[in-house]
């Protein structure tokens, strides 16, 4: 990273306004004849949006390639304030062109100061209709040095000097070492540490590596894809993201969510089987979650609580679902009270197997340093007072937990990068500085994943990777020495905790006391022991007037191993009572769907009836008709004859008038008279 120079200089909007010029917006020269097509798309995209504002004109046809790419690049950049736009312009051209400003024809000259800083622009890969649309976020470490010099706070040497407590250690790994890369997944199982894609020069990753934490050496690991609908295997590579979360459940890792290049409508679940390294995608009921990067995964017993994050078209998220590893159900919930803002690249853990806490994230334009609660039996948000040494806004953190303490490490904002270690205890919320570096480090990094393993039996934390400026494949390690004085998962202890996550301000007195009576007999043994016979395992140790807590402490612990037991046993039934209704669910859908054949056979013979009937009923009415014209004929016929007898009977009757005035005979002729 070239050195740039620490000035005053121009205020915003001039300082944009000179940018702008000197890269040949103004018309003096041609911009792509500085940079490259992608950084010369961007800077065009961010100069619109500054000067213009957000893209409005539609995409008419006919236009070129270039005026294509164009018009998607500021079209892609949505609603971003013009402000903004002006500053991740300059600071891209800073990136591209540090000593740009020393250049401006006409330039108003910089006082320079004695403070070297390094300007480091990380550029996250968001694809939007095909082009990677950048997010920039800008941390500058002063007093910095060279990333090949090791930095005087973190000591490169073998892993003999772990004894020390609170310093970061630089260990001597043997074998391949991954590539550098940030926005990775880690997780341990065992004495092994497993770390799966990221990403790196704007590029996703999808490649897994084992380090054992005992001979602190890397290796590769090749899988295979897996697709349950047809149990096929394929030695392509894995699905390459960023942003994603990686846990270790069992003998297995799970990947959740995470960016891709092309993602899916919703959350991914899939999970790799280190028996025989073989991906697969897993069939979750429920209704998932939209896609996201960036979220927060906390595993909570059988349960993972997936909070915030940013979707595929870079909106924050503040949405809360639970995905239940035991039945591979989501369930989305709607809490009480006032949640967190919008954000993704925060942290999170949970507290007594009951609290879940949300800390820090950052949004388009600015980092956090607040604190939430969320109560998982009452599923109800709080906003609690955070006291001692509070963290400055941070994003891109990492944190994990030892008993009842939340270490987070790395981070960085708008302005600085962060080079603190900071611990909170979540049972007090008192926060306290573990120890701090100095220039460029990978423990100053954006995007670094933190774990924690075992080293001689003590616990130790382990971070790989992140972003400060360059990319970092590094390991380093640091043993705490704050320790658990209550069990993590003691649920007794819950009353007192929900006091100091209520109203942090009224201390736990009658708590506190018990265990400063534990810890000053703790330590005054550890002193004898020192003097006598050398330093003992803190578990041998038997400190004064703690046996009476240490025995109820002991007695919950049975009870609880016991109730989980139970917990098992009735959660396998649970499984192989929905496997036989799933069966059950099977046979009486092909049932319905035979009696759904049966029914449409018999629909279409009612048909054919129907049809029959209606012109049986047309024939009908035309032999009523028939019959009645019938019936009218046979009137007229009877009518007809009925008048041809009477015409008869009145001509006999006249002609025997006749023979009476002739004197002839009846029947009797003229002739023969």
């Amino acid at each position: 990273m070239a050195m740039a120079r620490a000035s005053s200089g121009l205020a915003y909007p001039e300082r944009f306004y000179a940018a702008a010029s000197y890269s040949g917006f103004d018309g003096s020269s041609a911009v792509t004849s500085k940079f490259s097509n992608d950084v010369a798309l961007l800077l065009y995209a961010l100069h619109q949006q500054a000067t213009v504002g957000p893209c409005n004109i539609s995409k008419p046809r006919g236009w070129s390639p270039v005026e294509q790419s164009k018009w998607a690049s500021w079209h892609g950049l949505g609603n971003m304030a013009s402000t903004e736009a002006m500053r991740l312009f300059v600071k891209i051209l800073e990136e591209e062109d540090p000593g740009w400003y020393s250049r401006v024809p006409n330039g108003v000259a910089e006082p320079v100061t004695d403070v070297e800083v390094n300007t480091i622009t990380k550029v996250d890969p968001i694809v939007e209709n095909g082009i990677y649309a950048p997010e920039t976020k800008s941390v500058y470490t002063e007093n910095g040095i060279p990333s090949e010099t090791q930095d005087k706070d973190v000591v490169s040497e073998g892993l003999g000097l772990v004894a020390v407590y609170d310093q970061w250690i630089g260990p001597s790994v043997s074998g391949q070492k991954p590539k550098p890369r940030y926005e990775h997944g880690a997780a341990v199982i065992g004495d092994k540490m497993y770390m799966y894609a990221g990403n790196h020069n704007g590029r996703y990753l999808g490649d897994i590596h084992m380090l054992d934490l005992r001979s602190w050496s890397w290796s590769k690991i090749e899988t295979k894809q897996q697709d349950k609908t047809t149990e096929s295997q394929s030695s392509r590579s894995s699905t390459a993201c960023a942003g994603h979360s990686l846990i270790a459940w069992g003998n297995k890792l799970l990947s959740i969510a995470g960016h891709t290049k092309d993602p899916s409508d919703a959350i991914q679940v899939r999970e790799l089987d280190l028996l025989t390294n073989i991906w697969s995608t897993v069939k979750t009921y429920g209704k998932p979650p939209v896609s996201r990067g960036g979220q927060s995964a906390t595993l909570v017993g059988s349960t993972l609580v997936i909070f915030g994050g940013q979707d595929a078209k870079r909106a924050l998220l503040n949405d809360l679902h639970i995905l239940d590893l035991e039945t591979m159900t989501w369930d989305e919930f709607d809490a009480v009270g006032v949640p967190p803002s919008p954000r993704s690249d925060h942290a999170a853990a949970v507290h007594a197997e009951r609290y879940l806490l949300i800390f820090g994230g950052g949004s388009h334009a600015s980092c956090f340093n607040d604190l939430h609660v969320l109560d998982l039996q009452t599923m109800e948000w709080s906003r609690p007072i955070q006291q001692g040494q509070i963290p400055t806004p941070r994003a891109g953190h990492a944190g994990v937990t030892v008993g009842e303490n939340w270490f987070i490490v790395g981070g960085g904002n708008n302005k600085s990068g962060v080079s603190e270690t900071v611990v909170l205890n979540m049972s007090t919320l008192v926060w306290s500085v573990v120890t701090t570096v100095e220039g460029r480090v990978p423990v100053a990094s954006e995007g670094l994943s933190l774990v924690v393993g075992s080293y001689d039996g003590e616990d130790i934390l382990v971070t790989f990777g992140g972003y400060n400026g360059r990319y970092n494949n590094e390991v380093n390690v640091l043993k705490p020495s704050h320790k658990s004085t209550l069990p993590a998962k003691s649920l007794e202890a819950v009353p007192d905790s929900v006091s100091a996550m209520v109203n942090p301000t009224n201390a736990t007195r009658d708590v506190e006391s018990e265990l400063e009576a534990v810890q000053d007999g703790i330590i005054r043994e550890i002193t004898v022991d020192d003097v006598d016979q050398g330093l003992k395992p803190l578990r041998n140790s038997k400190p004064k007037g703690s046996g009476g807590i240490l025995g109820t402490l002991k007695a919950e612990k049975e009870e609880l191993e016991s109730l989980l037991s139970k917990e098992r046993l009735t959660s396998v039934k649970l499984k192989q009572d929905l496997s036989e209704a799933e069966a059950r669910n099977t046979d009486l859908y092909e049932e319905l769907q035979s009696v759904r054949g049966q029914l449409a056979a018999e629909q279409s013979r009612c048909f054919k009836l129907e049809v029959d009937v209606a012109e049986l009923r047309q024939k009908l009415q035309t032999m009523e008709s028939m019959q009645k014209e019938l019936e009218l004929l046979q009137r007229q016929k009877a009518a007809s004859e009925q008048a041809e007898m009477m015409a008869r009977q009145r001509q006999k009757n006249s002609g025997g008038m006749w023979t009476w005035i002739t004197g002839s005979p009846p029947g009797q002729t003229k002739e023969e008279i």
